[in-house]
């Protein structure tokens, strides 16, 4: 089954864990609304040894799904037992260790709704994605599918989509990673497996009583004019006192086909309230935004004459995308084009100032350099600011044997160019690092690795570059991943999908971790590992009213950006393949930062890096964006 692990000593001394290896089969992607078919669990000791296999066929009481993937029929199902009967079987093999998977956030996600449907909780407290282990690994490959690792370590994998085979699978990539990652003094990208956090200063505002408003039928037309008809799509909100009672008004405003909201944002159309100085947060709003204020009796008079608004389209038309700049598909033509020493290599950055640290970053990628977030064995070369040799990162550079440089000598190497612009000149940084102390045998960056790597590598873009996604040839879904410093874990990833006016048409299309998905799964959220998080577009599903897809990050509490460091971000091909990537900073106070803009432009898909970034919080960010936000 797999190749012979040559020191299994030295897994158990790095990483003394116990790990439950866990796949399923299910009935559908989205754990809300699918079932889980089969699960299956093997048992690895700390040394990487397999002790124990367990699995089991579900019956999950509705349509099985996908057949033509998984191969679990209902006529194969019928007669097993449900998820209530095997759940007592299940926890103790999942009780006291960690929690393993290829897509680790996808398992535990249907294994954890399928507990909360019978009122249990997994006894899970931390989890391990394997592909997350394997993009820190930095392996020499073109993905990081199962079926790529498997034939990488020469483990044989019979059955694709089977919870058994594919969990032995993983059972035996688990120690050739383990190995690896302790040759390389890597921490697990171990991820908390708790429940989404009750902040209720960026959950949306919902309908008292049904607890989730309704997405409007109609596109919001915008503000109510003064003299102005009502037109159905107007979002309005109420309050005050009022002779009608609320709940008579909000029915009589929604049969008519208004939206009513419960908070004030610039989206807002009209405020009906009988008094605008009442104080109150809606009307205080109101105030804020100029929006249109009317009485109750005049809003009953124009609630009687609504006129007609535009419907909603559900689903983009077909999408026929075609690259325009790049008519060459192949990301390795644009990977490794210029000759310049620096192209196609990983180089990173340590220590202060940030701003000059920063610049060093912009330069790079002006000579098709990636600029590194974090050590990983394909990093070319390390040059240092002040401080820089001081970096806790320092020792496993060392270990891996990467060129380490101060800035005034790599400056000078670039200076030294011919392709150097004289626009992207930099001042040398202050301080007084040591080159004789700094300097690895040679400062030569180490080359880029085989043509499989540089495949993967993709397309770098600088802030502000703009490149169409070509759908037509690589489909519809998209993955935007985001990583940042592995030693900074609070940082979340959010989306909003906003029409012509940069608001988004209803709280459902706002992306965060209290709401991981857009209605109609035109955006999803997912929690890969402790620094890396990712937005899954799927393009085809985007309403016809939005055209933009608006990416963020945002920090908790009072850390800045400047603090994180910068944040590097990727859009992956539906097969797992890198198209474009982009290192992207912020100054020193920003809270949080737009990473990327998808937008139409006619029939194309354009993918721009921004790296635009504010000083205030998340919550502030959605009321930019129009998201209502509860008082």
């Amino acid at each position: 089954m797999t190749a012979s692990l040559r020191q299994p000593s030295t897994i158990a001394a790095a990483y003394p864990h116990r790990y439950a290896v866990v796949d399923v089969e299910t009935s559908g992607l989205v754990a809300q609304r699918s079932r889980v078919l089969s699960i299956a669990v093997v048992h690895v000791a700390s040394d990487g040894t397999v002790e124990r296999r367990w699995s089991t066929l579900l019956n999950p009481g509705c349509d099985p799904g996908p057949v033509h993937i998984h191969g679990l029929t209902r006529e194969r199902l019928a007669g097993s037992p449900t998820f209530d009967r095997i759940v007592d079987s299940l926890l103790p093999l999942l009780d006291d260790r960690i929690f393993v998977a290829h897509n680790a956030v996808f398992d535990w996600q249907m294994l954890a709704t399928e507990a909360m449907r019978i009122g249990i909780r997994l006894p899970v407290e931390w989890r391990l994605c394997t592909r997350v282990l394997a993009r820190r690994l930095d392996l020499d490959l073109p993905n990081l599918k199962l079926a790529t690792l498997a034939d990488h370590w020469g483990v044989v994998q019979r059955r694709a989509h089977d919870a058994v085979d594919d969990a032995d699978v993983l059972a035996a990539l688990l120690p050739q990673a383990l190995e690896h990652a302790a040759g390389q003094y890597l921490d697990l990208p171990l991820t908390p497996c708790g429940t989404p956090r009750d902040d209720a200063t960026i959950r949306p505002a919902h309908d008292r009583t049904t607890g989730r408003k309704p997405r409007c039928r109609y596109v919001n037309p915008g503000p109510l004019a003064a003299d102005g008809p009502l037109i159905q799509g107007m979002q309005v909100a109420f309050t005050g006192d009022s002779i009608t009672s609320r709940d008579t008004l909000a029915e009589e405003a929604t049969t008519a086909g208004l939206h009513v909201t419960s908070a004030v944002s610039r989206r807002t159309s009209a405020v009906v309230t009988n008094n605008i100085r009442s104080g109150t947060a809606k009307a205080r709003a109101a105030l804020a935004h100029g929006t249109t204020v009317l009485d109750e009796q005049i809003f009953l008079r124009l609630l009687s004459d609504v006129r007609p608004g535009r419907l909603r389209e559900q689903t983009a038309p077909d999408i026929g995308s075609v690259l325009t700049s790049n008519p060459n598909p192949n990301p390795t033509a644009t990977a490794t084009h210029t000759s310049h020493p620096f192209a196609g290599r990983r180089i990173l950055v340590l220590g202060e100032p940030y701003a000059t640290a920063t610049q060093l970053r912009e330069r790079i990628t002006a000579f098709r350099g990636i600029p590194a977030v974090n050590v990983t064995a394909s990093l070319a070369l390390t040059v240092c600011l002040d401080g820089g040799e001081q970096d806790r990162r320092m020792p496993r550079i060392r270990h891996l044997g990467i060129p380490v440089v101060p800035a005034e000598t790599f400056l000078r190497d670039i200076a030294a160019s011919r392709s150097l612009p004289d626009s992207l000149s930099l001042p040398p940084a202050t301080g007084g690092t040591e080159p004789d102390a700094l300097l690895s045998a040679g400062a030569t960056p180490r080359s880029p690795r085989s043509s499989s790597s540089r495949a993967a590598t993709g397309r770098v873009l600088p802030c502000g570059g703009v490149q169409d996604l070509p759908t037509a040839v690589a489909g519809t879904q998209w993955t935007i991943a985001a990583t940042w410093s592995w030693d900074a874990c609070d940082v979340d990833v959010v989306a909003f999908l906003v029409g012509d006016d940069d608001l988004v048409g209803a709280d459902e299309d706002f992306v965060f971790y209290n709401q991981p998905q857009a209605a109609g799964g035109a955006a999803v959220l997912n929690v890969d590992g402790p620094a890396e998080q990712a937005i899954t577009v799927d393009l085809a599903a985007v309403p016809n009213d939005t055209r933009k897809i608006i990416i963020a990050a945002a920090l908790d509490g009072s850390r800045t950006f400047g603090e994180i460091g910068p944040v590097e971000i990727s859009a992956q091909t539906p097969d797992a393949a890198t198209w474009l990537r982009a290192t992207l900073d912020a100054a020193t106070t920003e809270r949080t930062l737009i990473l990327v803009e998808i937008y139409r432009r006619a029939d194309a898909w354009r993918f721009r890096a921004v790296g635009q970034g504010y000083d205030h919080g998340l919550a502030e960010l959605a009321r930019v964006y129009g998201v209502e936000i509860e008082d």
